[in-house]
């Protein structure tokens, strides 16, 4: 089987690591890809953002799979012109993937299906913000409608914070362009957890849980980033939790969009806030829906997959995510971003990296988020430049499996440096906390 993966993240290579552990693949290209990525797969440049330039490479190549990894060719309707050309391709159509997309119309669609989520309301003025403000306690998040690569939440701590907020999404400073369109919601506290389903268009299976970390600063601080470290473990999502989001929110989801004549197919990003009650209980919020596999999540959730991951795309391509027997490797893992300095903000790129060659998959499977190759040597391209990855099982000692993990996970990423690199050193530390 020949596979075509559009993407040149971390996702995106631990697509093709987990695609060429596959007996079924024999080969894999991935456009544009990365450094990283070519040492796997033949890297093809193009502009994954652009429905025509992907048709182009799929007629050209003639996969029998394509994978569409981030969220742009989504919404660009890459999957729609893929499929009338008859080419069996992963990932929601463009109106599908309207649930990642455009903020105002998941909230409003998980109010038409009764989905748990916060109050809200849709602004398309700052007259409008300023009227609708009041409606809401001192704390409010903004939300710019449409795709901000990570950069269009803001969590304001009073109203006054929350209408500058605004004005720069409507104005374009904050975000580059200007937005004309904005979600203001109830601001929750609680744990994030990102849940993910399997999806058919009919059904919806589990496939994992993990927990992001998407602040810059150790503690949870500073600006949001697209991500600086994940991990997962047995312990961190009971058979009940799971049991209820896969009733309460994904099988709705897909319920819904089926009845709006919209199925989804692909993967089903629930990110949750787990919400503290007044009994010591939580209740799950949906915060917001990814339409494809979370970066860098992904990395720690495949690491642990055992089940071939060509079955499960093509068990939703097909209408059989019902048949699917998803198994994970017991234990836990740790993904832990290496950072250019500066980021989220400005960065200098083409910085060259040194340690990659001293690693070995038995310590960490180093994943390349932002990296290119330049007279032969590998240099950061990048906000986030490395996914350094590990896995590991329950042991006899007194460490949990996702200590061991970390462990690997740091350990590793102290023989790799490049000019300016910053991580978080606390990845786990609520999990830690808990005795996970």
């Amino acid at each position: 089987m020949k596979v075509l993966v559009i993407g040149g993240g971390g996702r995106e290579h631990a697509i093709v690591w987990a695609l060429r552990r596959s007996a079924k693949v024999k080969e894999v290209v991935c456009a544009p890809g990365n450094a990283g990525i070519a040492q796997l797969a033949r890297c093809v440049q193009i502009n994954g953002g652009d429905a025509a330039d992907v048709v182009r490479l799929a007629e050209q190549e003639r996969p029998d799979l394509t994978v569409i990894g981030p969220e742009l060719p989504l919404s660009v309707g890459v999957v729609d012109e893929l499929t009338r050309r008859g080419f069996r391709t992963f990932g929601p159509t463009q109106a599908a993937a309207r649930l990642e997309t455009s903020k105002a119309f998941a909230k409003a669609f998980m109010h038409r299906h009764q989905i748990p989520t916060a109050a809200y309301e849709r602004c398309t003025s700052i007259d409008g913000v300023r009227q609708a403000l009041p409606k809401f306690k001192q704390a409010v998040v903004v939300k710019a409608d449409g795709l901000a690569a990570g950069k269009g939440v803001v969590i304001c701590a009073n109203h006054a914070e929350a209408e500058r907020a605004a004005a720069e999404i409507f104005s374009g400073a904050l975000l580059g362009t200007a937005e004309t369109e904005l979600v203001l919601e109830e601001f929750l506290d609680g744990e994030e957890l990102s849940f993910f389903a399997v999806c058919d268009g009919k059904t919806a299976v589990a496939l994992a849980a993990a927990q992001d970390h998407k602040r810059v600063g150790e503690g949870d601080t500073g600006p949001n980033t697209g991500g600086m470290g994940a991990y997962t473990a047995d312990r961190l999502l009971s058979a009940e939790r799971r049991d209820w989001l896969l009733t309460h929110v994904a099988q709705r989801v897909v319920d819904g969009m089926a009845a709006e004549g919209t199925p989804f197919c692909g993967i089903l990003f629930c990110g949750m806030m787990l919400v503290p009650q007044a009994d010591g209980s939580t209740l799950p919020m949906v915060l917001e829906f990814n339409t494809r596999f979370g970066d860098p999540e992904t990395q720690a959730i495949l690491v642990r997959l055992e089940t071939d991951i060509v079955d499960i795309f093509e068990a939703a391509i097909d209408g059989e995510a019902d048949k699917l027997q998803i198994r994970m490797r017991a234990g836990g893992s740790a993904c832990v971003i290496a950072a250019s300095g500066g980021y989220p903000g400005k960065y200098v790129s083409g910085l060259p990296i040194t340690g990659l060659d001293s690693i070995r998959d038995r310590d960490a499977v180093v994943f390349h988020s932002g990296t290119a190759t330049k007279d032969g040597s590998v240099v950061t391209a990048g906000g986030r430049v490395l996914a350094v990855t590990s896995a590991a099982e329950n042991a006899s000692g007194g460490d949990s499996p996702l200590q061991l993990a970390l462990a690997k996970s740091y350990s590793t990423l102290a023989k790799i440096s490049f000019e300016g690199m910053q991580y978080r050193r606390d990845i786990g530390w609520r999990a830690l906390r808990d005795g996970l």
